[in-house]
């Protein structure tokens, strides 16, 4: 991978190179800028080989739901994955869809347990029956809004139980202080809702049969009630 974004042979990779190279792995940007800090230890906007590598274990690490630090960086994670055909890496029809999700399946079977005991009805919990649950969490209600927004993937103001697998792993991530991403990730996006993102135009974002005011009242007004809910979660 170095000498793709090292092409002068130089040995080193400039700032703005390694940008679109690493643009290329789906995380945020600012999960990459956080890479970018830790590799670029002395701040002088370039990366030898060896600083090189550290990015990349830390995007490895990153795409695989483990934390972006320096602890991190002996942990046993496969090689990172970037969405570019002429990468070592991406065999002929990898793509996001082939991502690992961030949501390990112990963490998957403690969420699974609580969306049960909220009793959702034909696999689906309202906006009204999580609402409590995000705000049992105590976080501010401008990140829980977007919390809701990016865990209602199909934007049907319902979340069935990958999607609010979604839900409380941004929670537990918001409550570790990391910040809560702008756009959904491709490694947080459940496998069961890949092929709907990958396919444009399937998904439409507000139902035709309703206006945009309609749509949004279908958010469960998080704001509203945030002192005022009994927390019985």
């Amino acid at each position: 991978l170095f000498p793709q974004v090292d092409s002068a042979n130089a040995g080193r990779v400039l700032a703005s190179d390694a940008a679109v190279f690493l643009k290329k792995s789906g995380l945020t940007d600012l999960v990459l800028g956080k890479i970018w800090d830790l590799a670029d230890t002395d701040g002088k906007g370039i990366l030898n080989k060896q600083e090189f590598f550290v990015a990349l274990r830390l995007v490895a690490c990153a795409q695989n739901g483990l934390d972006v630090s320096l602890n991190s960086l002996n942990l046993p994670v496969p090689p990172p994955r970037f969405t570019d055909t002429s990468s070592p890496l991406l065999l002929s029809g990898t793509a996001s869809s082939d991502l690992p999700w961030a949501v390990k399946l112990e963490d998957k079977v403690k969420y699974d347990a609580i969306f049960d005991s909220l009793n959702p009805v034909n696999g689906l919990l309202s906006g009204d029956k999580v609402k409590p649950v995000l705000l049992n969490s105590k976080l501010p209600v401008d990140i829980l809004g977007r919390v809701w927004e990016l865990s209602d993937i199909d934007r049907d103001g319902m979340l069935d139980r990958d999607e609010f697998a979604v839900a409380m792993f941004l929670v537990y991530c918001a409550l570790e202080k990391e910040p809560v991403p702008m756009s959904l990730p491709a490694a947080l996006v459940p496998p069961s809702k890949r092929k709907l993102l990958s396919v444009p135009g399937a998904m439409p974002l507000i139902p035709s049969s309703t206006s945009t005011k309609e749509s949004h009242q279908s958010l469960p007004p998080v704001g509203v009630l945030a002192a005022k809910t009994p927390l019985t979660q």
